[in-house]
């Protein structure tokens, strides 16, 4: 945990690197349920595409309407903590300028002396939702692999942001890692996805040893998989999936099973072809351009 230092800057962006809400709903768990407040944002008229990414209308409690855009927000912990603290980056994916982007939110993690990032991401894969959700944990930092017991990605191929803000991140001398979950792709329609994000503050606690409060997301996740369950129950040709996943995962998690099960599993999903469509879209399993072994 020293390796990352005391300050550590958790990173989640909407898009590609959000399959079924999981890594954003982290991000906005952990501020919902702490003392935050803005330090640095990016102007949004200078990185994102508006016909891609809209602004939205919303509703204050006085009922006037406000727009409220796109953003990349760094947020500083207001309380003082025992171990590491957590500062949390959390917007959307640009459309333009990436290098420029990064440059900015790099700058803005220096100023406020941060020691170490763990980018959150989640993507859609062939795994059953009855069974824990699987994080695949990885850093290009030696040191980071070493004390942590992280893997080495190995991926050559298109990037996604989160792979242009660690390289420049490390760059600067920030050392970080990735935590990717594995979100069953066949939940698309029952987004967002609780125990994904549990599983992701659990192995972000395991990590840093910051204090995360759960609240509501083990119930969250409780009633999540138990809507699935009953959608399943319907559907004769779903259940057998289910159940043939099922198999496979026990298979993954039993005593003569190899340690690289779950990475042959990352293998498989990044060689898929490109026609999944994104995290959020309406169907198939998302197509995230920083997979677990690209970050």
């Amino acid at each position: 945990m020293d390796e990352l230092g005391q300050r550590v800057l958790v990173v989640a962006f909407d898009g590609w690197n959000d399959a079924g809400e999981a890594a954003s709903a982290a991000v906005a768990h952990i501020r919902e349920t702490g003392d935050y407040r803005e330090v640095f944002a990016v102007d949004p008229e200078l990185y994102f595409d508006y016909q891609y990414t809209r602004p939205q209308v919303r509703l204050d409690a006085d009922g006037s309407r406000r727009l409220v855009w796109p953003d990349a927000t760094v947020w500083r912990p207001s309380e003082e903590a025992d171990g590491a603290r957590l500062w949390l980056l959390s917007g959307f994916e640009p459309a333009r300028a990436w290098q420029a982007f990064v440059s900015e939110l790099i700058d803005a993690a220096l100023q406020e002396d941060i020691t170490g990032i763990i980018a959150l991401g989640s993507m859609m894969s062939d795994v059953p939702h009855t069974r824990p959700i699987s994080v695949f944990a990885g850093s290009e930092n030696d040191a980071l692999r070493t004390a942590l017991g992280l893997e080495k990605p190995t991926y050559e191929g298109p990037a996604g942001i989160l792979t242009v803000l660690s390289t420049a991140a490390e760059a600067a001398g920030i050392p970080c890692a990735a935590l990717w979950a594995s979100v069953p792709h066949y939940v698309a329609g029952h987004s967002p996805s609780p125990k994904a994000t549990l599983a992701l503050l659990d192995r972000l606690t395991e990590l840093t040893g910051a204090v995360i409060p759960r609240g509501e997301l083990p119930a969250q996740s409780l009633a999540w998989e138990a809507s699935i369950d009953a959608a399943a129950s319907d559907d004769e040709e779903m259940t057998e999936y289910i159940h043939q996943l099922e198999q496979t995962r026990d298979t993954w998690d039993s005593p003569e099973a190899s340690g690289d099960a779950i990475a042959q599993e990352f293998e498989r999903y990044l060689r898929r072809g490109d026609g999944h469509g994104h995290g959020k879209g309406p169907g198939g399993p998302s197509r995230d351009s920083d997979g677990p072994r690209r970050q």
